[in-house]
């Protein structure tokens, strides 16, 4: 059996990394503990299970979660910005009243309030560029999800095959110590009726310990790949799991129903990391969109409303009405007339409007004191140094690169393709002669027994035909097992259901 999975494990180094599995979730999650049925499991649940529990999918939906945001957060560079401050202070001794502009040896309190807002009108399509970015950049992470549970679902579908090989390997060393069971009890009637020599029986009772000993040691290796697949699913050790058994008959050897170039052809247009790597291609040309971007104008508007208060401002002001106007004569302190000696004043007549004199608080010095402005301001880049070249020029090195590694990808893909396809011809050629070398055992061991049985041969030649037969047994499980499983491959290459 350790060759057995030697060959697996060999098979799943090779193909981790492209294997397109179906999404199945977790049965039961309470607390990010997920529940394991106290009955088999299904290799439904036991997928479900090992994707809920796996920290490394954890991590991928966590960078799918962070893409997410940057993405959303892109997309509200295209509304304006909004800001409020407000201040306060205190200026001492010689100070201007904010009211006349005059200097005054007063202390002054003051507060300053301002709402502002500004939106880009045009940057280069830098905005529009970085949020179509961003949106490929979070599908292509979405894709690196997808592949990292195809690898831990790949890795659990082959310890849950494991398990059942282990488990049809107990019934075939169960069915050995039977029928060496029965062929003892037989030989001892004989020996006991003086039909067959005692050797004979010493030799049978050495066959049944080493019967008995590859049944203990088929009961070891179960346990120790239920070990490996409960690891997978991230269970404690001390757990005790059962698998449900899957309808794993004699495999049909037709040939399969696809080439190696078909299977290619399929798995390029579904294997998640194919996906991720052709959308990181298009994000890194929106890259370059981005650094050309910057050296196009840049169109900003601005606008704002402020206010403030100042303890030098008087707390009575006249406040007009709204109701019209009257004329009044106001005598002038400055300008003055002679007149028979006598010194006049002029006198101005003057309209004002209607209304009284009003205490001047707080929030009417606020609104006294409103300011709004609006403004236009273009940016056109002149010479920055050659820092926007050689952006350029760097994005245009990143596309390369990962278009490099896209061809690294598909090549990796054609490769795993091509070694799974001639892994499972190979594993149907050693099925194929090992069900005849089965057949080929149990004739001549049917013979062989019937032979011993009348004394035609001794228990040596008998045991020799009885090993060989268990041996074609086992190997004959191993090779179903590969077979099916090198099969499996293939159809999820294809994009087939698991199930089927």
């Amino acid at each position: 059996m350790s060759h057995f999975i030697r060959k697996f494990v060999i098979g799943l180094m090779l193909l981790s990394g492209g294997w397109y599995l179906p999404e199945v979730k977790a049965q039961v999650t309470v607390q990010n503990q997920v529940t394991v049925p106290d009955r088999p499991l299904t290799l439904e649940e036991c997928l479900g299970i090992a994707l809920s529990n796996n920290p490394q999918v954890k991590q991928a939906e966590l960078q799918v979660q962070s893409n997410g945001n940057i993405y959303e957060q892109s997309k509200w560079q295209r509304w304006p910005s909004l800001s409020f401050s407000a201040s306060q202070g205190f200026s001492f001794g010689r100070n201007i009243d904010p009211f006349t502009n005059q200097f005054v040896q007063q202390n002054i309190a003051f507060n300053n309030y301002q709402l502002g807002s500004s939106a880009t009108l045009f940057n280069g399509f830098q905005i529009q560029n970085s949020i179509r970015q961003n949106n490929l950049t979070l599908q292509a992470s979405q894709k690196d999800l997808a592949a990292t549970r195809n690898d831990i679902m790949l890795n659990v579908a082959l310890g849950y095959l494991q398990v059942l090989g282990n488990k049809e390997l107990i019934e075939v060393a169960q069915r050995q110590v039977e029928a060496t069971q029965l062929q003892l009890d037989r030989t001892q009637k004989l020996v006991q009726a003086g039909s067959l020599a005692e050797s004979n029986l010493f030799d049978l009772r050495a066959q049944l310990a080493n019967d008995e000993l590859s049944l203990v040691n088929a009961q070891n290796n179960l346990e120790s790949s239920k070990l490996t697949l409960k690891q997978l699913m991230n269970l404690p050790g001390g757990q005790d799991i059962e698998v449900a058994p899957m309808t794993i008959g004699d495999p049909g050897l037709a040939a399969y129903d696809a080439t190696a170039q078909e299977v290619f052809e399929t798995a390029v247009r579904n294997l998640p990391q194919m996906q991720a790597a052709e959308l990181r291609i298009a994000a890194a040309a929106k890259g370059v969109e981005i650094a050309k971007g910057v050296r196009l104008p840049t169109l900003l508007l601005n606008g704002g409303i402020s206010t403030a208060y100042s303890s030098a401002a008087p707390s009575e002001r006249f406040v007009a009405d709204g109701s019209g106007s009257r004329t009044m004569e106001v005598p002038s302190s400055t300008r003055f007339v002679e007149a028979n000696g006598f010194r006049v004043p002029v006198v101005d007549i003057v309209t004002v409007p209607n209304g009284s004199i009003r205490q001047f608080g707080y929030l009417d010095q606020l609104d006294f004191n409103r300011n709004s402005s609006l403004n236009l301001s273009l940016r056109i880049p002149i010479f920055t140094n050659y820092q926007t070249k050689y952006q350029i020029a760097n994005a245009r090195i990143q596309q390369q690169n990962i278009e490099y590694q896209s061809q690294i990808v598909r090549q990796q893909i054609r490769q795993n393709v091509e070694q799974a396809y001639i892994d499972m011809t190979n594993a149907a050629k050693r099925y194929v002669a090992t069900l005849n070398q089965v057949r080929a055992q149990e004739e001549a061991f049917r013979v062989a027994e019937s032979r011993f049985g009348v004394g035609a041969i001794n228990s040596v030649e008998y045991n020799i035909a009885k090993a060989n037969l268990d041996r074609s047994r086992a190997n004959l499980v191993q090779a179903k097992y590969d077979y099916v499983f090198r099969t499996k491959v293939l159809d999820f290459y294809m994009n087939k259901p698991l199930s089927e």
